[in-house]
């Protein structure tokens, strides 16, 4: 994983970067690699014009094994490793994703925002994420009493945890939740703080048939209606829930089993949804984790202990591998001042869209 930040380098060197880490971390060269499963939505739009990104990134690895491209808009870093563990007959698959983000145009960006909405009634309406968001969680608050306040915690938290991780953006930046409370408003009530960081950087993840330290024991994948209106229950989304279940039940645990999770907190708000979603706890009572601490680094169930969207920094299609990264690095016990007591079995929970495309996975150390 590289830093992320809003350093101008080309979304490839972000990939280059990410991959000779990932190499490096399992011993082998990219000769050993078999295939490559990529995800990334920025160059095409961005004024680098480079739509034909596997030709490049076979230029750029000297390469001519197949390259897949694989786009899910902020969910595509967990649907490409999704994709990669179904793929039969390559022993090393090589996961990767990058982007340059944060470095084009306002108007640029917010076009591939909005282009994830629906395009005859939301696009036309403005509805850009953070309104999407604002409207859910104002349903929510309404219907089970959470507060702002609890959402503040959940910042707080995240940017306490990203101060200690040196690939994050917020490292050494810790931000007092006094400035949360009174940050502007976004989208009411959604204010700045609520909001991840849209930065740029890659991440890779390398699977192998080979023994390894760590194995992928359950792997899920579900879609939702990309209107947020027009779905069954609004207020949650179940698209979280089925890929939960599916992965759940491909690792033979339970929710109670999870020992950490990075979960995808595009805005605290959808943390603290996706507490229940996810089935560590009841509908309407995820806001009594984040109050009691439970969630906390030294709590029994510490979520997103890398800072999270919020605070390292949300780069689109690599969050998700960012996740592998994080829940990888705890399993095996090396993140130094962040890393928590219990580390056996691990989660990664990333959102394409409003909660369109969901993946789930859970690591086990082995």
């Amino acid at each position: 994983m590289t830093k992320f930040d809003y350093s101008t380098k080309n979304w490839w060197d972000f990939a280059y970067e990410a991959s000779i880490e990932a190499l490096k971390d399992a011993s082998m060269s990219m000769g050993d690699i078999d295939a490559i499963v990529f995800t990334s939505i920025s160059s095409a739009a961005g004024g680098e014009h480079q739509t034909h990104k596997v030709s490049l990134l076979s230029d750029i690895f000297k390469t001519n094994i197949p390259i897949i491209e694989i786009a899910s808009v902020c969910g595509g870093g967990g649907v490409a490793l999704w994709t990669a563990l179904k793929m039969k007959g390559f022993k090393n698959v090589m996961v990767l994703a990058a982007e340059k983000f944060a470095d084009n145009r306002s108007e640029v960006v917010t076009d591939w925002i909005l282009s994830a909405a629906e395009k005859v009634y939301e696009q036309t309406e403005g509805m850009l994420f953070p309104t999407q968001n604002a409207l859910i969680w104002q349903m929510y608050m309404e219907k089970y009493g959470a507060t702002m306040d609890d959402l503040s915690l959940i910042a707080y938290k995240n940017h306490q945890n990203a101060a200690l991780n040196p690939k994050a953006y917020f490292y050494k930046k810790p931000v007092e939740i006094e400035k949360i409370k009174n940050s502007p408003e976004v989208s009411f009530p959604l204010r700045l703080m609520d909001c991840s960081l849209s930065v740029n950087g890659g991440a890779a993840v390398i699977i192998s048939s080979d023994k390894s330290d760590i194995e992928v024991v359950g792997s899920g994948f579900a879609t939702d209606h990309i209107l947020t209106f027009g779905r069954e229950n609004i207020t949650h989304f179940k698209a979280t829930q089925m890929a939960a279940k599916i992965a759940y039940e491909d690792a033979g645990i339970k929710p109670e089993n999870i020992d950490l999770a990075e979960i995808h907190d595009a805005f605290t708000s959808v943390e603290l949804i996706s507490y229940e979603d996810l089935g560590f706890a009841e509908m309407g009572k995820g806001a009594d984790l984040i109050r009691s601490g439970e969630i906390n680094r030294d709590g029994s169930l510490p979520i997103n202990v890398s800072g999270g969207l919020k605070a390292k920094g949300h780069p689109i299609s690599a969050t998700g591998l960012a996740q592998v990264y994080e829940i990888v690095h705890q399993l095996r016990g090396d993140c130094a001042e962040r890393q928590v007591r219990k580390h056996d079995i691990g989660l990664t929970h990333n959102i394409g869209g409003a909660g369109g495309s969901v993946t789930v996975h859970i690591l086990k150390k082995i």
